[in-house]
Order: C-alpha cells, then sequence, then structure tokens
C-alpha cells in the first residue's frame, strides 16, 4: 500500500480530531478514544497490506536479467533495461527488490575484476602491483542499539500512583513520536548508525592512508595516478597533505572529469606549478579526444575526454592516458623535462 493511500486514510481521522477538539469538555472521552486509536495504528503493518513476501532471488538469471556483449543489463525475455517500478503502488518492495539485486550485480563485477582483470582481492594492509582505490566505502551501517533510560521519577518519594502517570504519559509520547516517524520514512525499519572506517573515514583519508602505507614504502620507481571525478579532489588533497613526496615518487597524473578546486582547497602555488607540468584533465566534452579544452583555473591542462558522459571519460580516454604515462615515463628516464603541457597532436580514431 502506498504513502499516498496511508495519507488519504489518516486524513480523514485528522479532521475528525481538531472538529472534536473544537468542542466542549463533553468530547473529552471520544478525543482520548481517537488518539488511543493511533496510538494503535501499526504503520508497518498498514505499508505492508497486500505487499509480496520480500523473498528475492540470489542469482542474476533468478531474476530473468543478463549482461549483453557491451556489458549492459538487460532482461533476457523483453530485451529491456532493468525496470524500477516492476510493481505499481508498491515502492517498499519496489525497493528492496532493486537492492537484492543490487547485491547480485556487486559480486558479479567484483569477479570480472578477479577473472577478466586479473586483479586480487585482499583486505588491507596485504599490497598490490596495481592498486585500485575504494574511496567511497568510509563507513559500515549497524543495528543502533537501543537504550534503556531508567526514568528519574524511580528514585524519588513520589506516590506510586504519580509516578505510574507519569510512566503513561511518557509511553504514550513515545509511541506517538515512532508513529510519526515510520510514517515520515516507511522505508526504514531499523535504527541504523554508521560507524566510520579508523583512519579512512572520507575520500580524502583513504587516499592518504593508501599513500602512507603503501605507495609510499613500495619499491615502485615511477608511479601513476588515474583520479577520476571527486577522486582528483582527493589527490590535490593528498599533494597537500604530503607535497615533498608525492613530487619524488610521482611521475604523472591523470584526471578523468575532475571536480577539484586549487582555489577551494588552497593549494600552494608550487603545487599549482608542479600539477601543469605533470598533470593532465581528461574532461567530458563533445569534441573528439585530445582536443584542448579552455580552463578557468591555474593547475593542470585540460582536454576532451572524447564523450560528454561523465561516467565513460575514464574508458573513452584510456589509449591517451597510457600515452601520456609513457611518454612521461621515457623523459623521466633520458632525464629530460617532459613538455606535458603541450599536447603536439590529437591521437586520431583510426589510429586507436
Amino acid at each position: 500500500m502506498s504513502i499516498c493511500l496511508s495519507s488519504l486514510i489518516l486524513l480523514p481521522i485528522w479532521i475528525s480530531m481538531a472538529q472534536i477538539q473544537q468542542g466542549g469538555p463533553d468530547e473529552k472521552e471520544k478525543t482520548t478514544a481517537l488518539k488511543d486509536l493511533l496510538s494503535r495504528i501499526d504503520l508497518d503493518e498498514l505499508m505492508k497490506k497486500d505487499e509480496p513476501p520480500l523473498d528475492f532471488p540470489d542469482t542474476l538469471e533468478g531474476f530473468e536479467y543478463a549482461f549483453n556483449e557491451k556489458g549492459q543489463l538487460r532482461h533476457i525475455k523483453t530485451g529491456e533495461p532493468f525496470v524500477f517500478n516492476y510493481r505499481e503502488d508498491l515502492h517498499r518492495w519496489n525497493q528492496k527488490r532493486y537492492e537484492a539485486l543490487g547485491e547480485i550485480i556487486t559480486k558479479y563485477v567484483y569477479e570480472l575484476l578477479e577473472k577478466d582483470c586479473n586483479l586480487k582481492k585482499i583486505s588491507i594492509p596485504e599490497g598490490y602491483g596495481v592498486i585500485v582505490l575504494n574511496p567511497n566505502e568510509n563507513y559500515i551501517e549497524v543495528e543502533k542499539p537501543k537504550i534503556h533510560l531508567q526514568s528519574s521519577s524511580d528514585s524519588s518519594d513520589e506516590p506510586a500512583e504519580k509516578r505510574e502517570r507519569k510512566d503513561k504519559v511518557s509511553k504514550e509520547t513515545k509511541k506517538r513520536r515512532d508513529f510519526y516517524e515510520k510514517y515520515r520514512n516507511p522505508q526504514r525499519e531499523k535504527e541504523m548508525m554508521q560507524l566510520y572506517i579508523r583512519e579512512n573515514g572520507s575520500p580524502e583519508e583513504h587516499a592518504i592512508y593508501v599513500w602512507d602505507h603503501f605507495i609510499a614504502q613500495s619499491a615502485a620507481e615511477n608511479v601513476f595516478f588515474v583520479a577520476h571525478s571527486y577522486g582528483g579532489l582527493a589527490f590535490v588533497e593528498l599533494m597537500i597533505q604530503r607535497e615533498a613526496d608525492v613530487k619524488s615518487k610521482v611521475t604523472a597524473v591523470a584526471l578523468t572529469d575532475s571536480v577539484h578546486n586549487v582555489w577551494h582547497q588552497e593549494a600552494g602555488k608550487t603545487i599549482r606549478e608542479w600539477m601543469r607540468e605533470n598533470c593532465c584533465n581528461w574532461v567530458s566534452s563533445s569534441e573528439p579526444l585530445d582536443t584542448s579544452v579552455e580552463s578557468m583555473l591555474p593547475d593542470c591542462p585540460r582536454v576532451s575526454a572524447g564523450t560528454d558522459r561523465h561516467e565513460l571519460t575514464s574508458w573513452k580516454s584510456f589509449p591517451s592516458i597510457f600515452k601520456f604515462f609513457t611518454e612521461a615515463s621515457e623523459a623521466k628516464t633520458s632525464s629530460l623535462k617532459p613538455a606535458l603541457t603541450r599536447r603536439s597532436h590529437r591521437i586520431k580514431h583510426e589510429e586507436l
């Protein structure tokens, strides 16, 4: 049953209460009875009425979905993309179905990274040859423990009858609060709390942690970064916090549609100068790949990623990024300063 329908059910009750409260003392009993009725309504049960069981498949095939040759999720029978509103007027059920399918897809992506990309999934503090950071996972959600506070009136000298009245009022107040909270947010079944991961409570903290514990201690002579979107901001923050170390170890940085801002992040002059020489930002643009794009910030060159879709900028610009890294590495080996700010030519699609 949808929230809208629940509102239609409860609205006449609120109107009736408003009308009764305008009456005289004789109406108090009716008001009390209606309040009692409201306190007895279980919104969870109201929302779950006529709702199918939350019993979902544990495989893609069970959901009748599969990934096609282009890596797109499509329905096996219809060929259509995923549809959230699988059942009309059952938002809660649709959300649970979406979450169940999401868990399966997450496992599937991990399997692809391990099988097709030859990556190995291990937990910190083990190391990598190629390090894939996970700056978005900063906390875990756990059920919030219920804290039962002892009533302060228990230790007082109040008469038992008065204490019972106060306890009753307190319980009724809690019932009303819980009721309206459930009405406001019917999908939340449990009170949850976030436990932040130590030293990894934000993308910026995560980048610094991985740098300190893995990259800085590695034997690699040429370190390259590919930082997408907010990852660019995290890299700039890493430079601010570990400027000398980053300059001594990092050869080149490829940003893809980065959202960093050297002014807001208060990056110093020496950092901005280093970024102009050693970084390049492939941004979303309808222009051909590697076409120069004007920048308002004095940090690093901006060129087109060959797509105007933010999520595809890394994939579309990979050929240019690896060419960029190769040139930087060769220049470093020959002890020549790489002219990274001048993209003398644009890689043609035919050459790719």
